[in-house]
């Protein structure tokens, strides 16, 4: 199984673990879900992904995501306390349908000069402690059986 890290809060932007219901379908409608995962490099991968929340962040990370539609005019989001992200384990997972390039802005989450993994149908899922990778990386055959057993996770890719 595939799985990639992504520094909190940003990985909690995707996955909005928050809502659920008529409430997250109301946010993904409204673009509240953070659809583009910012990268200096491109990608080919599409599918099923694990998302991983590294385990560093810095309190000027945090802050920095501190409303981040503000500036295009966006909904507030409060995010939750700082000590309250879950970070160095597999939190959700999503589906990467395409990357965009630096000269594409097609979301508010698009930040200019950067490639952007277009993710949807992203999910949380209970915190499972495992050791991230830069790049995309291959979990353990143990943990990705632990977690097909726990979820309905199928084939990722």
């Amino acid at each position: 199984m595939r799985a990639i890290s992504i520094r909190q809060p940003w990985c909690w932007l995707i996955l909005r673990p928050d809502l659920t219901g008529p409430a997250r379908a109301a946010a993904i409608a409204a673009g509240v879900l953070k659809d583009i995962e910012n990268r200096s490099w491109s990608t080919r991968i599409r599918g099923r992904v694990l998302i991983h929340a590294s385990r560093g962040m810095t309190r000027a990370e945090y802050e920095a995501a501190q409303d981040p539609l503000w500036p295009v005019g966006g909904p507030t989001i409060e995010l939750p306390p700082f000590d309250q992200l879950q970070r160095g384990g597999i939190v959700g997972v999503a589906t990467i349908d395409g990357c965009v390039t630096p000269n594409d802005r097609t979301s508010p989450w698009h930040v200019e000069g950067q490639y952007g993994f277009h993710v949807v149908e992203s999910k949380p899922l209970p915190f499972v402690a495992c050791k991230g990778a830069l790049n995309f990386f291959e979990i353990t055959p143990d943990l990705a059986a632990q977690l097909r057993q726990m979820h309905d996770l199928g084939a990722i890719a």
